[in-house]
């Protein structure tokens, strides 16, 4: 990106789309399931039949208390209202949804940054069917015909709108990934971009620093990955930079991001509410959500991500970056047991980011991960050898320290080290001279050569601090 951030800022709010877990349609009895053959999970209801009348999910609507609860939103009296357009993926010619008085009004979530966005509402409304444009590279203007798919019709969506508190395309990346941990923990959503059942419509402006009127915003419509996320936002930024530059006014604007050309491209101008001409809904009552029934449901809330990374940060000593990534792996139920059983807390923290990837690990006995973080940190085992360790305790379980034996691991004596240590460097007198002068590339390589002299028996770390003592203290000062 060629964006200059000291002149410029970016401002980016992001719709996210979010596919209910339910069993059945948002407002009838049809499956809502993905995958199945087009135009078989549908109904008189889905198909807007003379007739046929909707009846509320009660499942999407506590679905979408957790969620609103979970952001810490409001939890209000809502009225759905039918949202007027004419796309052949509704046969109704309108969709049901929120308007101006949704489920779940302002809140907010927290980046593993610590930063803090805020959400605006999250309100449900009735998925649309799906157009496949066949021909000309998938666009309508080029289609030769096109195939509509009413199995999405009618799946229950939360849409969650937040503020406009984003400043680049990684706050982006990192908002959606937060957002999707929280939908998968509380069971709303299995999360999963590819299937559709998550997607981002992205809103952005650019205004130059200290202007406080934003500028004239573009949407970029049904983003379905977070690496075209942050793509689109670069590119779009960029776009609408090079065009103020230029003399040239911003309209607001639809626009698709196109992942091969890696740009996007106006789909229409941006319609507004009125364009849409909005009614309540008359085949559907108010909805109001007793406290006791928002009582039962935040109190079986799981723990949440952020909370989770707190968690550990307090018990455990990790920095954000690492609680962050631990807990997106799940591991850090695993890491409070092990402190819990004793375990070294830098070494489990440092095993658990970068030597506990598989999926396996999950299945780890905390009691064996804790005895091994110790044998680890005081010097039973190198951290090679704690590795080859941890791999068989990870694939096959057993006890840390008969593996070891049945490798014949020990700890190498003191003495014995020093002796190969002054070897190598009696060997290697010309490595030796760069690593004094203070060459970073040689520390490896000595490390190496110990470790290889040693069948892996000896520190790294320990090996390191036995070279840097050897400097002479001319060299060092």
């Amino acid at each position: 990106m060629s964006i200059d951030l000291s002149v410029w800022e970016i401002v980016i709010g992001l719709e996210v789309h979010t596919e209910l877990a339910t069993r059945t349609k948002l407002f009838c009895s049809a499956p809502n399931e993905f995958g199945g053959e087009p135009n078989t999970n549908i109904d008189p209801l889905t198909l807007g039949l003379p007739g046929s009348l909707p009846v509320l999910n009660e499942q999407a609507v506590e679905l979408a208390i957790r969620v609103g609860l979970a952001l810490n939103c409001t939890i209000d009296r809502s009225v759905f209202s039918r949202k007027n357009y004419f796309y052949p993926d509704q046969p109704t010619n309108y969709q049901i949804s929120q308007f101006d008085l949704p489920i779940n009004g302002e809140g907010w979530l927290e980046l593993p940054s610590g930063k803090v966005i805020g959400v605006e509402r999250a309100h449900l409304e009735e998925d649309t069917g799906k157009s496949t444009h066949v021909g000309g590279g998938g666009r309508i203007h080029d289609a030769t015909y096109s195939l509509v798919d009413y199995n999405r019709a009618g799946v229950p969506l939360l849409e969650i709108v937040g503020r406009p508190d984003l400043r680049s395309g990684d706050e982006a990346r990192a908002y959606v990934s937060e957002l999707r941990a929280i939908l998968v923990a509380v069971g709303a959503s299995d999360g999963k971009m590819e299937e559709g059942s998550l997607r981002v419509d992205c809103n952005v402006s650019v205004r130059k620093h200290g202007d406080a009127e934003l500028g004239t915003r573009c949407e970029i419509k049904n983003i379905n990955s977070l690496r075209s996320l942050g793509r689109a936002v670069d590119y779009e930024a960029e776009r609408q930079i090079d065009m103020i530059l230029a003399g040239e006014r911003i309209e607001q604007q639809t626009r698709h991001w196109n992942e091969d050309e890696g740009r996007t491209l106006k789909l229409r101008s941006k319609e507004q509410a009125d364009d849409y001409r909005y009614f309540p809904e008359p085949d559907l009552v108010d909805l109001a959500p007793s406290q006791e029934w928002i009582d039962r449901v935040r109190a079986a809330l799981p723990i949440l991500p952020a909370a989770r990374r707190h968690r550990l940060c307090e018990r455990s000593g990790a920095d954000t970056a690492q609680a962050a990534l631990i807990v997106e792996r799940g591991l850090d139920d695993l890491c409070l047991a092990a402190l819990d059983f004793g375990a070294d807390p830098s070494r489990t923290i440092t095993h658990a980011e970068h030597n506990l990837s598989d999926p396996k690990a999950l299945e780890l006995d905390p009691e064996m991960f804790a005895k091994l973080t110790n044998m680890d940190a005081d010097g039973t085992l190198s951290s090679t050898q704690t590795k080859t360790v941890l791999a068989e305790l990870v694939q096959l379980g057993g006890d840390p320290g008969a593996i070891a034996d049945t490798h014949g691991f020990k700890a190498m004596d003191s003495g014995e080290l020093d002796s190969v240590v002054d070897q190598l460097i009696a060997e290697n007198p010309e490595q030796w001279q760069r690593f004094c002068e203070g060459d970073p590339k040689i520390s490896g390589f000595f490390v190496g050569k110990v470790m290889k002299a040693t069948q892996g028996q000896a520190d790294g770390k320990v090996v390191a601090g036995l070279l840097a003592d050897r400097v002479p203290n001319a060299a060092k000062e």
